[in-house]
């Protein structure tokens, strides 16, 4: 496929935010395809989860551009974000542990008969089947979907908190540390989910300190360092010895051998 022919959904150019005299992310140039799996990997304050809060809403960045689906934004919300089509699953989920998956599927965006503030009528019916097929969709299996959160493993809540995001995703979906302290088997559950994605064409973006995850699971590395960007790399063009030189500094700049993009 020819490159210049791919579509990009999120493009940003020269993205930098400062916390007073501290400068956590630094003329950040990065470019997503519409239809693109993609990992940003570092070190812990390399700026990989500030470059995330900037373009969900959740920070206002100090400057620099954010292009998503072919417009110029100025998020200032994460409900901004949401309303563009972008949702995110981060490391904390923001899961409620006395609601069933119904009730956190439609957290925050339930739907209702009628709305009258305090005395809305939620359409638990309608909740309860979108849910089913959400579920459907990212091929999670949960034996009771009434069932409390907080009866759950990690695996299932992490997977509840995918869906949700993959249900209300229209255009992108990013993903902080989507299988941390997972076990094994529901660390496999989960990336099998994200397989199912990149099959729906939903674009990606995924934190990850899990290289052998970043392999298999994604089209192409971006590689944070102190705050700025300082490599974006293929899967296939390259291996695991060359991203850690990439994150540690031993390697800089771009590879003439085409291993860089």
């Amino acid at each position: 496929m020819n490159k210049n022919s791919k579509k990009i959904i999120l493009k940003t150019e020269g993205l930098t935010k400062h916390y007073g005299g501290v400068r956590a992310l630094q003329d950040a140039d990065f470019s997503l395809g519409s239809s693109e799996h993609v990992a940003i990997v570092g070190d812990n304050g390399a700026g990989k989860s500030t470059f995330i809060r900037q373009i969900t809403g959740v920070e206002i960045p100090t400057s620099g551009k954010i292009y998503f689906d072919n417009k110029l934004v100025d998020f200032k919300t994460p409900a901004d974000a949401k309303k563009a089509g972008i949702e995110a699953v981060y490391q904390n989920l923001a899961l409620a542990d006395d609601l069933d998956v119904p009730s956190n599927i439609f957290l925050g965006q339930e739907d209702v008969y009628f709305n009258m503030g305090p005395f809305s009528f939620l359409n638990e019916k309608k909740m309860f089947k979108k849910s089913i097929e959400v579920l459907s969709k990212t091929g999670i299996k949960i034996p009771d979907i009434k069932t409390p959160m907080s009866n759950m493993s990690g695996g299932q809540r992490q997977c509840v908190a995918i869906s949700r995001s993959a249900g209300f995703a229209s255009k992108l979906i990013i993903m902080d540390e989507p299988t941390a302290a997972l076990g094994v088997q529901e660390t496999e559950q989960v990336e099998k989910i994200i397989k199912s994605l990149k099959e729906n064409g939903i674009p990606l973006i995924m934190i990850s300190h899990n290289l052998r995850q970043v392999f298999n699971l994604v089209d192409k590395i971006w590689v944070f360092r102190q705050g700025q960007i300082v490599g974006c790399v293929e899967t296939s063009k390259t291996d695991g010895n060359e991203i850690v030189s990439l994150i540690t500094g031993v390697k800089q700049g771009v590879n003439e051998e085409a291993s860089f993009i």
